[in-house]
C-alpha cells in the first residue's frame, strides 16, 4: 500500500508538471497510472480536490485573460451537469470496464493528437458547440476522471492563445470538480480516507507546476508534448493489460 500511495504522489507531481506546462492534461496522466494500482473509482476520488484547488488557483491567476464569458458560461454549466451524470455511472459501472474506458481514452486522446495536429475548429461553430461539449466533457470526467479527448481537443482546436486558454479550461475543470465532489459522497465513493489522501496529493501536484511552467520555457512545448503522448501510449497499453 505504501508504494501505491508513493507512485500516487509521483503520478500528481508528473500531473503537475504536464499542467504547469501546457495548462491542462492532469487528470490523463494522473488517473490511468493511479488506475494501475487502484480501481478508477478510487482514483477519480482522490483527483477531485487536488483538479477543484489547481484549477481555481490556476483560473484565478490568469483571470484577466478569460473574454467571451457567455461562451464559458454555456460550457461550464454545461460541464457541471454532466459530471453529475457521469458520477453515477462510475458508481455503477464495474471496475475492469471503467479500467478499460480508461486506457482506450488515453489512446484516443493520443492518437487524434499524432494524426491531426493541427486540426482547427471555426469560433463561430466552436461557440455553438460549448454546450454539448461540455456536457460530453463532463460525462467522461465524471464517469472516468479523464475529459481531454473532449475537452482538451475541442479547446485546443479553437486555437485559442495560452493566455486565454488556461482560464478558460481551467473554469471548465474547476466546474466539473465542484460538482464531482458532492457527487461522490452522494454515491458513497468518497471517504474520509480517501479525502485525506486527496489532500495529501495536492502538495506534489503544487510543486509540479513551477516545474513544468520552467521547462516548457527551456525544452520548448512540442517536445514535452511529445514527451507525455509516450508517457500515456505505455501507460494506456499496460492498463488494457492488466485488464485483460
Amino acid at each position: 500500500m505504501t508504494e501505491a500511495l508513493l507512485v500516487a504522489m509521483l503520478a500528481f507531481l508528473l500531473g503537475g508538471v504536464l499542467k504547469g506546462a501546457i495548462g491542462a492534461g492532469t487528470p490523463v496522466v494522473v488517473i490511468p497510472i493511479m488506475s494501475i494500482y487502484f480501481d478508477v473509482p478510487f482514483a477519480v476520488a482522490v483527483f477531485a480536490l487536488p483538479a477543484l484547488v489547481s484549477n481555481l488557483w490556476q483560473g484565478w491567476s490568469y483571470r484577466h485573460n478569460l473574454s467571451d464569458r457567455g461562451f464559458v458560461l454555456r460550457l461550464v454549466l454545461a460541464a457541471g451537469v454532466g459530471a453529475a451524470l457521469g458520477t453515477v455511472l462510475l458508481a455503477a459501472l464495474p471496475a475492469r470496464a471503467l479500467s478499460i474506458v480508461v486506457a482506450l481514452l488515453a489512446l484516443f486522446y493520443v492518437g487524434f493528437r499524432m494524426a491531426k495536429p493541427d486540426w482547427s475548429l471555426n469560433y463561430g461553430i466552436a461557440r455553438r458547440l460549448a454546450a454539448p461539449a461540455g456536457l460530453l466533457a463532463g460525462i467522461l470526467q465524471g464517469a472516468a476522471g479523464i475529459s481531454a479527448p473532449i475537452s482538451v481537443t475541442y479547446l485546443h482546436a479553437i486555437q485559442l492563445p495560452r493566455e486565454r486558454f488556461i482560464p478558460t479550461i481551467s473554469a471548465l475543470f474547476a466546474a466539473m470538480a465542484v460538482v464531482q465532489l458532492p457527487s461522490l459522497i452522494g454515491v458513497g465513493i468518497m471517504s474520509w480516507q480517501i479525502l485525506w489522501i486527496s489532500l495529501l496529493a495536492c502538495v506534489p501536484l503544487f510543486l509540479g507546476m513551477p516545474i513544468g511552467a520552467a521547462l516548457v520555457r527551456r525544452v520548448g512545448a512540442r517536445a514535452f508534448d511529445r514527451t507525455i503522448m509516450v508517457l500515456l501510449l505505455v501507460i494506456a497499453v499496460m492498463l488494457l493489460f492488466e485488464a485483460a
